[in-house]
């Protein structure tokens, strides 16, 4: 029997009747290319994977959510550094009841002598059409695997089948200095049906051509249009089952955004579903580092930040089966603390400790994220050499920083971009450490020494 996590889920939406059976609709979510916007975070593991909030993955957030929903026939489609999706995937889930037949993972093969490639979200689809032609289900729901967000899909999904749509984009209102980094809609007047889309636009009398009215927003479902004129697609998608494999067909460009969303505006049956929550993509440094950074504000502002204290749309992760945060003496504020994280330190200061971090004395971490550690003792390298356990030292001051998993600081260690650089790395013998938008980035399993200025 599939586990349902539907009874968890936002009582007023369970109030409300499905108009099609839940076990009706399958999810597929797109794993995303190389992620180099993220680099060097994801030089190690693809984005979806990438650890957020000190404890879960990036993957969790949707497909925790679609569990919660409901729906119970999950595709992930990885590519880049696939394995290291999969061993989430099999260490969480399993763990939590789910069956093995409600998650599958889908990677590139070779097929006829060929290798399979995917070239971009459509692309990646079409190659595992032959999937999902076999799956019974009347619609496909189409998620990334790189963003945040608190939604339960029933409302998307009632939307959809009430409007008798072939495609339903999920929509988000954005000012205007948003529009010119998303795929922006526009709305035949007083309805959700989509009649044109731009990708990015950049030039004001584009911007003009794609205003969205205040009453149109406020018939969509807007609380107000709070200076968000526009209509941000979220890259989120639900297609009937035909329309989808007619439009992968039909169209072999390669991206639903930039390519295929207008050839099935043609049909006149695009709709746009409004949300008007939180919602982020980590599509860079930046974004992911104030997105960590968000949880840790305090009162229950649900459109600052991803939440996870909902019960009734709870966020899924792996079960670490760890002690709770250990203090001794630190002066904590605006911190968010994992399992298993040892502080001795001085100072915590708006900064995510993610699990099994250990902080030493007199140490100070301000304004930063620290992704945690896989074990407490690293196991010794591959050419036998004890290395140093992960951690960070005594005396340290670490300041804007993304410390990744495993690395060890030693004593006396500022980390506080000294130089004021916006992009940057270092060179020759010195730790690797890269600065992006002026944020620290130290990689993974990096080494720096004792007394080590930055």
């Amino acid at each position: 029997m599939l586990v349902n996590f539907a009874t968890s889920g936002d009582p007023n939406l369970q109030n409300q009747p499905d108009l099609i059976p839940l076990d009706r609709v399958a999810v597929i979510i797109l794993g995303g290319g190389e992620g180099k916007r993220l680099s060097p975070i994801t030089k190690t593991r693809c984005k979806p994977a990438v650890s957020f909030g000190g404890r879960y993955s990036l993957i969790d957030v949707p497909v925790s959510h679609s569990l919660t929903t409901g729906l119970q026939k999950i595709f992930v489609i990885g590519q880049y550094l696939a394995y290291t999706l999969q061993k989430h995937l099999f260490q969480t889930y399993l763990h939590h009841g789910i069956l093995q037949n409600q998650i599958q993972l889908l990677v590139p093969e070779e097929r006829n002598g060929q290798r399979i490639w995917y070239k971009g979200t459509a692309d990646a689809v079409r190659q595992n059409l032959d999937y999902f032609s076999e799956v019974a289900a009347d619609y496909f729901l189409i998620l990334s695997g790189d963003q945040l967000y608190n939604i339960n899909f029933r409302e998307m999904i009632n939307f959809g089948v009430e409007k008798d749509a072939g495609m339903v984009i999920a929509a988000q209102p954005v000012k205007t200095k948003d529009a010119s980094r998303m795929g922006i809609l526009k709305v035949r007047p007083g309805d959700s049906q989509v009649v044109d889309f731009v990708e990015k636009p950049k030039e004001q009398a584009i911007l003009d051509r794609f205003y969205t009215d205040d009453l149109t927003l406020h018939q969509m479902g807007a609380s107000s249009s709070d200076g968000k004129p526009y209509l941000g697609s979220m890259g989120i998608y639900l297609f009937k089952r035909q329309t989808l494999f007619d439009l992968l067909l039909k169209d072999p460009r390669e991206d639903f955004g930039k390519h295929l969303i207008r050839t099935q505006m043609e049909k006149k049956d695009v709709h746009a579903y409004l949300y008007d929550g939180y919602w982020e993509d980590i599509g860079t440094v930046e974004a992911y580092y104030h997105a960590n950074l968000a949880l840790t504000r305090h009162g229950d502002d649900r459109t600052q930040g991803l939440q996870c204290y909902d019960e009734t749309n709870v966020i899924m992760t792996k079960s670490y089966r760890l002690p709770g945060a250990k203090t001794t003496g630190a002066q904590i504020n605006e911190a968010l603390l994992c399992e298993g994280s040892i502080v001795e330190g001085d100072e915590i200061t708006r900064s995510v400790i993610g699990v099994r971090s250990v902080i030493g004395k007199n140490t100070a971490i301000r304004h930063s994220v620290l992704m945690g550690n896989e074990y407490y003792e690293r196991p010794p390298l591959a050419t036998g050499q004890i290395a140093e356990n992960p951690g960070i030292g005594r005396d340290c001051l670490i300041s804007k920083a993304i410390i990744d998993e495993n690395v060890s600081i030693g004593n006396g260690v500022q980390l506080i971009n000294r130089a004021g650089h916006r992009d940057f790395e270092t060179s020759g013998d010195q730790p690797k450490i890269y600065v992006r938008d002026g944020i620290i980035v130290v990689p993974r399993s990096t080494v720096i020494p004792d007394n080590f200025i930055f």
